[in-house]
């Protein structure tokens, strides 16, 4: 086995707990309608990390051009992945009785850590990026550059913000859903 297909055995397998985590949180609002109140812009989150989390299995598939690997590329990239299983445990915790079995109090009550949490993703996401070489870089902006500063920027104002107003908070979403769509479509040209 060559050292890329290890290394894409390693992201596979977290991102699959991941991913499976993320779902069977989701299904439990389906399994037990009423035990916990679901909260709409929480379930955007969820709906968005997924997707990132599939933009990044298949975006992974470039370290196949990465000829030599250090340790520390290692370390980089298994550091990456198991932020998104942090984060997608974060989201679904196992349980939320502490929080009035709401998930809007859970969301506030734990909203830093999450932006926080997707921050360190960016920052993983571009020192990955630039794991993949310049060229790489170029191809990407600068849709790229443009997503990294604002979706930092908006990450560190949600993390801070003393505001429970969930409009703000589901025009971030919303925004962010929009746009990670259309930079994969704009690379990746889904037809």
């Amino acid at each position: 086995m060559d050292f890329f297909n290890h290394i894409k055995t390693v992201i596979s397998i977290i991102l699959g707990l991941s991913i499976g985590s993320l779902l069977n949180g989701t299904v439990k609002f389906i399994q037990h309608p009423g035990r916990t109140k679901p909260y709409w812009i929480h379930l955007l989150w969820v709906l968005y990390l997924f997707i990132q989390m599939i933009h990044f299995w298949w975006w992974e598939y470039n370290l196949r051009d990465v000829r030599v690997w250090t340790f520390t590329e290692y370390i980089l990239v298994i550091t990456y992945i198991l932020m998104y299983f942090t984060l997608c445990q974060l989201l679904y915790p196992s349980d939320v009785r502490d929080y009035s079995e709401s998930y809007k109090n859970y969301f506030f009550s734990r909203k830093k850590w999450i932006f926080l949490g997707l921050i360190i993703i960016y920052a993983a996401d571009i020192l990955d990026t630039l794991l993949k070489g310049q060229v790489y870089l170029e191809n990407l902006m600068p849709i790229y550059g443009v997503k990294m500063i604002s979706h930092i920027s908006l990450c560190l104002i949600l993390a801070f913000s003393k505001s429970k107003n969930s409009i703000w908070y589901a025009l971030m979403i919303i925004f962010f859903i929009v746009f990670e769509l259309y930079f994969i479509s704009s690379k990746y040209y889904i037809d």
